[in-house]
Parts: structure tokens; sequence; C-alpha cells
């Protein structure tokens, strides 16, 4: 059968978040205490659309994936050891990238929606809102599928001891004192589930041990059993480009480099 005509959707706003990058936002909306807002863009009749909903605790957000570019039929969700069909996840590599998060209301002023438990990065269009409504959308004796049977199925806190030797210490503190850039709560939250090589938490082999990417920085560790320790920082970026290249992040970079070399 063939499919039908495109479908063209319209945003009605946008995500106001203190998460830029995906590896900053929690996984699920319920890990999250933090706030943020929904602006929506100014049009005829749209305040009107609004009246009511401040009554409600929490509400639906659909919006969209919009840092993915392409999709997957396959993919390895955080909390599973083999590939999954994308549509039994969570993932935002879809055909369509289509998110949808149920969220607290806090207040509605106006256009605009104050929100906690956001998991959207800042900049998300937003496609439609809707009540959350006990009665009709919480199940909880509905079955998880591949999740009841997963090495961790539910994540109700980090379970993997992350500890920090010297060496990373010192350069946290330094990129921290020196440069107000904090990595440490970013580390722990995305080594939580553990050690094994994932695409999207940007984990790999790195000769006998592994290491993680977390924006522009790389953090080489070693596990034990359900301890990591997390054995150095260092840049990102190759030498060449720290010496030569014009981007503004590279002036942190090329400090990092010359207190603690490149490797």
């Amino acid at each position: 059968m063939a499919a039908p005509e495109e479908l063209v959707l319209r945003p009605i706003g946008v995500v106001h978040s203190p998460f830029l990058e995906r590896q900053d936002a929690p996984r699920q909306a319920v890990e999250s205490d933090t706030g943020g807002t929904i602006e929506l863009y100014p049009e005829s009749g749209i305040e009107h659309a609004l009246e009511d909903l401040a009554g409600f605790s929490r509400i639906w957000v659909l919006f969209w994936f919009h840092h993915n570019q392409g999709w997957t039929p396959k993919v390895r969700p955080p909390r599973s050891v083999e590939r999954r069909g994308v549509f039994a996840t969570r993932a935002p590599y879809r055909p369509n990238p289509i998110g949808m998060s149920a969220v607290e209301l806090v207040s509605v002023a106006g256009l605009v929606l104050t929100i906690k438990k956001l998991d959207m990065l800042e900049g998300t269009p937003v496609l439609d809102i809707k009540p959350y409504i006990p009665y009709t959308d919480a199940f909880p004796d509905a079955s998880s599928g591949w999740l009841e049977t997963a090495e961790r199925p539910r994540d109700p806190g980090p379970s993997y001891e992350i500890e920090f030797a010297e060496p990373a210490e010192a350069r946290l503190r330094f990129l921290e004192a020196e440069h107000g850039l904090e990595l440490r709560e970013a580390v722990e939250r995305a080594l939580a589930l553990g050690p094994a090589p994932h695409p999207y938490r940007r984990i790999k082999k790195d000769g006998d041990g592994f290491v993680l990417a977390y924006r522009e920085w790389r953090f080489p560790f070693a596990s034990e059993g359900e301890r990591i320790v997390v054995l150095s920082v260092r840049s990102g970026y190759r030498p060449s480009e720290i010496l030569s290249g014009d981007d503004p992040k590279l002036h942190v970079h090329r400090a990092f480099v010359m207190r603690f070399g490149s490797a």
C-alpha cells in the first residue's frame, strides 16, 4: 500500500530550557526536577486555546526532536544490552521525530506556560499540548515488554559507584575554578547506567579501558564490578585545532592543554 501524501506540521511554540545538548537532558521527564517554559507563538485566537488548562497539574507536550537527522529502525536504548526495534523504545531516532513528555504545569501567564519535570532541549519546537488525565493516561498494570526482563528495567538512581582519580579531580577543579565549567555531575549521570559502550551515551572502547565523550571533552575511565573510576580528562579537539582554530570555545582548551598537556 502506498504511503499517503505528506502531512505538514506547524509548531505552535518553543521550549526554553537550561538543557542545551542531548547529553544534558534526562532520558525521561519523571527523572527531572528542572524547570523551564513553553512560549506559544502569537496568532489569532491562540490565547483562547489555553483557557481552563491551568486547572491541570500535568500536561502532555508533543514536540519535534529538532537535533535529529534521519532515523534507524533498530536502536540500543540505555537499559538494553541488545538492539531493539525503535517503535519498542522512546529513542528519538524515529521516522517522524516526534517526542512526548508528561510535565508538571506550574502556571499559565499569557502565552507562557511555566513547567517542571522538564526533559526537552532549548529551542525544541512544540507541536501540541494536551491535558494529562490520570484515569485515562495511567495504567499501572500494563506490560512493559522487553523492559520487564532487562538488566535494569527501571532507574531508581545511579547503581554504579562513580569515583574520580586525582588526575581527573585536578583537571575538573581547574575547569571549574578558572573557567566556570562544571562537568562532574554530567559525567556521573552519563556513567550511572554502567560502562558498556553505547552510542547514545557516547561511550567507546579506548585501549584496555573506555572513554566517555561529553561536549568537547573526553573522560577515560576503568570499571570493576559496580565501580567506575574516571581516570583523567582530556580535550576532544586535535592539537592542530587547539593551536590554530578560531572557535571561541578553543580558548578554554588552549589553557587546559598548556596546564595539563594533550594526553
